[in-house]
This record gives C-alpha cells, structure tokens and sequence, in this order.
C-alpha cells in the first residue's frame, strides 16, 4: 500500500475526476502525487462471468445429519413457494367440481372433471376408476407433460412404427396412445388416476398453450400495473407465473382427490414424465400427502427444464432438480432416464439421493434407472412405474402386464360439451385472471399488518421469509471478508484510502473508500449510492456536505460501487439494464431462475461491507447504513436482513417503489416485492431499528408505522424532510453521539462482538 500526503489541490482534482466518472488507472487515482504503475484493473469479481442458465451443472450437496437437511429442506419449500407464488399458501376453500360423461369400458370407467383451482383458472382432465373394486381406492396423479395435444395425444402412425421397431413399445394400440396406456393399466391394478390438463394443453384451463408454453416475445401493452399478463415486469413482481399457476393446479388436484370419498389418502402416487416429471417432483417436494413418487426423464444434474411452465424467478438459484426429489425423502422416489439430459442419472443425482435415504435408513426407498431410448414415457419406462407403485401403494398385484384396450376418441375425452361450454381463452381473461389472484393475495397480505407482537411474529415469518429468499444471502459470517489496501492520502485530519473488499466465499469484490478522521470514534457510516462511491464527493471535488458532517462528527465514512457501478463497468457509470442469458425468449425466468437479480446482489454488497466492518482489528463499534442516490431500497432490504448487526439506518426512498418497474430487464426488478408489500414491508422488517426515512409521508407508510407500533418501536421511526442527505447526516451524527455517551443500551456492541 502507498501512503502520501494528499495537497488539497490534488484532493480537489482527484474528486473531481472520480464525481465526473472517469476511470483512471488505479495509482493515478491520487492525481500527480502518485505515478501511474498499470492499467486500472476491473474488480475481481466471479459476478463478471458467464450467468448460470437451464444447461448449467446443478449438483446435489448431501446434508451431514437428518438435522441439517430438516433446516436445508424447509428453506428449500420456502424457497419454491416463493418462487410460484405459493408463499404464504393461498385461501384453499372446497372445490366443486363438474364430473360428467361418463366413458364405459370392460374393467374401468371414464368421467370428465373440470374445476376452477382458484376463480377463473381451471383444472380439466380425466378420472380413471376400476370397476368391482370395494373399499378407497389407491390414487395416482399424472400431470402429463409436453406431448402433442396432452391428454388427447396420439402418436400417429410413423412415430408409432418407430417406436414398435426399437422395442419401445409392443401393442400398436397402447403405443400409440401412451399417456391413456398408462391410466387404463393403473385402473385395472385398482387405482384411481387422474390425469389433468397441463396450462392450455387439450381443454387445459383459461389460457392458450400458445402463451403457457411458447411465450417468447415482451407486449409493451400489457406491463402496466393496471393491465398486465403473464411474463411482464408486473407479473413478475407479483409471483404470477405458468410454473406457479400450474403447481397450484396440482396442489389443488390433490386437494380435490383427497375430498372424494372413495379415495385411500394414506396412498398417494404421482407420475409423469418430462414436464410431468417436474410436476410429479415439484408436488411431491411442496405436498407430504404424495407417498410415492415416479418423475420419469427430468431428475438430472444436467438441462433443468427448457419450458416457460418449468422456469420462475429464484426456483433454481443454489438448487436443482436433484435437490428437488431429494425432498422427497425419506418416501419412495423412482426416476427414469433416457438418452437426453438424464442419461447420467444413475451415476450423478442416484448416488447423493442414496446416501440422504441411507441416513433415514431406507435407501432402498429411492432408484433410477437409465434405459437407452430417446425422451420418453415408453413401455419399459411404464412397467418399471407399474412395479414401483404396485409396491409402494401395496396394490398387490401378481400381473402388471399391458393389456388390449379401447382409446377414448377426442370427443370422448374432451370435458367440454354444448352443456359444458369451454371458457374463453382471451387475452381480456388472462388479464382479469392475474387480476383476480393479485386481488387476493393482497388481501392475504394486508392481514398480515400487526397490532401486537404475536402479529410482528406472523409478518416476519411471511414477509421476513419471503425476502430471505428473494434477496438469497444471509449476512456472511464474521471474518468471511478480506480487506486489501490499494493506497491512502492525508489531507487535512482525514485519511482517504482506496480498498477492496473480498468476499471468498462467493468469489465477490468491491472497490471502496474509505474516509476516516484522525479522532475516529469507532463508528461508521456505509454511506451507499446508487451511482458509486463516488458519490461522497461532490461536483467541487470536495466530499459532499453530509459526508462531511459525519467526518467532523468523528465517523468514518466508507462507500463502495455495488454491482455494475463504478469500477464494475467500462465507462464507470451504472448500467441500464440488468445482464440476461443467452436464451432469446424474453422470459425473466431464464434468466432469474438461476441467478439472483442484479437488486439483490447489490444488497448482497451492502451485507459485505458490514460483515467487513464488524471484522479484524479496526472493527467498528456501531455501523450506521446510509442510502441515497438509488440505493435506498437497497439498504432498507440489507437492513431488513442485517437487523441486528447495524445501530441505525438513514435512507432516502425519493417516493420510489417497485410497482413502477414495467421492464423485465429494469435494474430495480425484485420479483416478488410488489407481492410482499413493496417497500413499505421492506422498511417494516427492520423494525425496532431506529430508522429515518427521507421522500415519505406518513401516509405512504402504513404499514411500516403499524409495524414499529406494534413492536413498541413507534418512537424508532423517523421522517425526515428537506435536503435528504444532509437531514440523513444530522440524524446519524445525533444517533451517534447519543451512542457514544451512553444513552443506547450496548446491546448492539455485544451482539456485534458475538457475531
């Protein structure tokens, strides 16, 4: 590290060049009292690489202990309940569904079913009952996947001859119709099957499979908060998704099946294959009540699901399929895998799922099986899934063997009818179906608001929890970080000194300032700009006057360019727009399925940068978080989650919320925020952290004062009006002089100190 004395003329001229943006090489950042020694180098940062995508590799870590997976796995649910918008669940009152047209065959019977899972999105297909059977049945659920035309699909005559000649099938009948194939033998081994609509496949629900599954280009005309559909900015601030829509119809085709009087509850089955088999794991990971479970051809550490129905926001980020039938545990899973992405099932996924199912002691409970065909749900596949649920649902069967059978034709299989008229799939129906589920879960929220600290318990666990995951990063442990001195200048009693900050762990490093008084008094303020760290300094070259009120107060002041600022980008101005992987449908799924959104990795900063103050041996006393410029939202969220590690927070909103994004690629997108409150809950949850709010009312916060009132915080809640910063400076200077002569409890340094 170089040490010199910095003349202010010098001072004024670095400022300057860093409040105008420009990038210098890095010891030139002291002007001309301090030669040029290389080319500026970029930060260090495993952020700046190629973003995971669908063909990524998404191996499964095995827990230690039973323990450990318990924790593992409950973040997990929570983590795909936020993604599909089933966090917290929705109202699930009973269903009333439509069964009619019934189909006679020899030994089962066929009757149509539809039902709405929720108002205006319906749930359509075909139950499948054995006849002369006594007693509950056995029920297995088939979501069915991607095949043509769903439930009414029909191999047709030149696929069904190449599947006869590879020996995946040998009946031209059932071959041919492979998703009725398996439903009538599951019949005749006495179950009851359901088999049901994917999103617009057949007579599948209120939306076109055109949209569900094909989307591919954004319409402008339907992002606004008052009009939107699926795959905007909107909807995806909401948590309303295909994949979301579709696990709720499969939660509530369970739901369904359970109410049914004939139905054994104490065995329950689901099987599909590709698609289905993301359903069937998916289902089984959210629903205890599934007992058995077969996904065939999706379990693989390879391509996770290249379908819009198989993608949300944060559903992959630091999991995978693996992980997702691991949750099956310790039930019976079986998968099957072909010559696609799970051809390697058997030697990467098989093992970890055993070693998880031998600490339950039954790893015999879990098997894969690879067979050298093509994507598929073919005969051998189906009598590998005939045995597995003649054991696990103890069926008791001596012959799984196919049999001859008679296919429903399409109109006997279509649950619509003159007498059944099939809804409109519009794009006014998509709209006012979105609308109607924001409608309710707004309710669900607004409940939430507390009046007691039983009902801050109930809010943090749903709003706290939610944001866990959507922000995805705890505050890293203390002594995670490393601090590297570049270089550092005196002027005056203040030393200017440039850092990086690592986080090694994750591979992350930021480029920071930090200012510090010769007379520190072992506080700092994270003084955060949505522009950079160049943002302590104003156009004069000089830092700017809040930044030098807290200096002449006696803290140090450190900022740092978050993610894509500063010294993150060629020209050292913040991005536009958030990064995108390569996949040209413009789904933000693709991308923020697997990567956490550029909002939340500069949260992620912010929990850097206390962890780094709370570590080695100039560690801070009290860290006070500042947000201005931008990064407000920012510090409210790291806040939120840093609760209680910080001794206060000053921010300036500037009226701003997530409501107002309508682009799937806007820097501030933060899928769920407008689900879970939007700003108003975030600062809620920092809550009874003392907290001065600048560019709100009030009246915009509702929620937040009822929260802090009802944590006995009322008086911890600060509005502050004029000059945003300089109001935010004034207010931490007080705070911490009030600190620093004794009159806040030292709780905090304990804690601090403990962490």
């Amino acid at each position: 590290m170089t040490r010199r004395s910095l003349g202010r003329r010098g001072l004024l001229r670095l400022s300057a060049a860093v409040s105008a943006g420009a990038l210098l090489p890095a010891e030139a950042l002291f002007a001309a009292n301090v030669s040029a020694a290389g080319p500026w180098a970029a930060p260090d940062d495993a952020r700046l690489r190629a973003l995971k995508d669908l063909n990524g590799y998404f191996p499964f870590t095995v827990p230690s202990s039973i323990a450990e997976w318990k924790v593992r796995k409950e973040y997990v649910s929570r983590q795909i309940r936020v993604a599909c918008g089933l966090w917290p669940m929705p109202e699930r009152p009973a269903i009333q569904a439509t069964v009619h047209g019934r189909v006679e065959r020899d030994d089962y019977t066929v009757d149509r079913v539809y039902f709405e899972s929720s108002p205006g999105l319906l749930v359509t297909g075909s139950l499948y009952l054995p006849k002369n059977v006594s007693g509950r049945l056995p029920v297995v659920l088939c979501p069915h996947g991607h095949w043509q035309n769903g439930r009414f699909h029909d191999h047709g005559d030149s696929q069904i001859e190449k599947e006869l000649a590879s020996g995946g099938e040998t009946d031209k009948v059932g071959g041919r119709h492979p998703l009725q194939a398996r439903c009538v033998q599951l019949a005749r081994m006495g179950c009851m099957v359901f088999i049901y609509d994917m999103l617009g496949y057949a007579d599948g629900s209120s939306l076109t499979q055109e949209l569900a599954h094909g989307f591919a280009k954004q319409r402008p005309g339907l992002s606004a908060a008052d009009n939107f559909g699926l795959f905007s900015a909107q909807s995806e601030l909401r948590s309303l998704n295909a994949m979301g829509l579709q696990t709720w119809n499969s939660i509530r085709a369970l739901d369904w099946i359970m109410s049914r009087p004939d139905a054994d509850t104490s065995r329950i089955g689901v099987t599909g294959a590709s698609g289905g088999g993301t359903q069937t794991f998916i289902l089984t990971a959210l629903d205890e009540r599934v007992t058995a479970a077969f996904p065939a051809v999706m379990v693989s550490t390879a391509m996770q699901g290249g379908c819009t129905c198989e993608n949300a926001s944060y559903l992959r980020v630091g999991t995978g399929n693996i992980e997702f039938a691991a949750m099956a545990a310790p039930r019976p899973i079986a998968m099957t895998g072909a010559d696609d992405w799970t051809v390697d099932i058997e030697t990467k996924g098989l093992p970890e799922l055993k070693r998880l199912y031998a600490m339950y002691g039954v790893p015999e409970n879990v098997h894969a099986k690879y067979m050298k065909f093509p994507h598929n749900y073919n005969l051998p596949s189906r009598m590998m899934m005939y045995d597995f649920f003649n054991r696990t649902l103890q069926l008791g069967r001596t012959e799984l063997a196919e049999r001859e059978y008679l296919p429903l034709t399409r109109d006997e299989a279509t649950v619509f009818n003159a007498e059944h008229p099939a809804p409109d799939k519009s794009e006014a129906a998509e709209v006012a179906l979105l609308k109607s589920l924001d409608t309710a879960n707004a309710a669900q929220i607004a409940a939430l608001t507390p009046t007691d600290a039983a009902g801050v318990s109930r809010f943090r666990t749903v709003i706290g929890g939610a944001l866990d995951v959507m922000i995805g990063r705890k505050l890293p442990r203390r002594g995670a970080t490393s601090t590297r001195h570049l270089h550092d200048s005196v002027c005056g009693d203040v030393t200017y000194t440039t850092v990086r900050i690592r986080l090694g762990e994750v591979g992350e490093e930021l480029p920071c300032w930090l200012l510090r008084p010769a007379r520190w008094n072992r506080q700092v303020v994270l003084w955060l700009d949505g522009h950079g760290k160049s943002g302590v300094f104003g156009a004069d070259g000089q830092t700017t006057p809040a930044v030098s009120r807290l200096l002449q107060a006696g803290f140090a002041v450190q900022s740092a360019d978050l993610y894509l600022t500063g010294e993150f980008t060629a020209d050292g101005q913040p991005v536009t727009q958030s990064p995108v992987v390569g996949n040209p449908r413009e789904f933000a799924g693709y991308t923020l399925g697997y990567n956490s959104p550029l909002f939340s990795q500069r949260v992620h900063d912010i929990l850097t940068l206390i962890s780094a103050c709370m570590s080695g041996s100039q560690s801070a006393a009290r860290i006070f978080l500042a947000g201005v410029n931008g990064a407000g939202a920012h510090v409210a969220c790291a806040a939120a989650v840093a609760r209680d590690c910080v001794a206060g927070v000053a921010l300036d909103t500037a009226g701003f919320r997530f409501a107002s994004v309508t682009e799937i690629r806007d820097v501030n997108l933060l899928p769920g925020a407008v689900r879970f409150g939007d700003l108003p809950a975030m600062l809620a949850l920092c809550a009874p952290l003392p907290l001065a709010i600048a560019g709100e009312t009030a009246e915009s916060l509702p929620v937040t004062q009822a929260v802090y009132g009802a944590c006995g915080a009322a008086g911890g809640l600060t509005l502050l009006s004029g000059d945003a910063a300089p109001a935010m400076a004034d207010w931490i200077a007080h705070r911490g002089v009030q600190a620093s002569a004794g009159k806040r409890p030292q709780g905090l340094l304990r804690r601090l100190l403990k962490h």
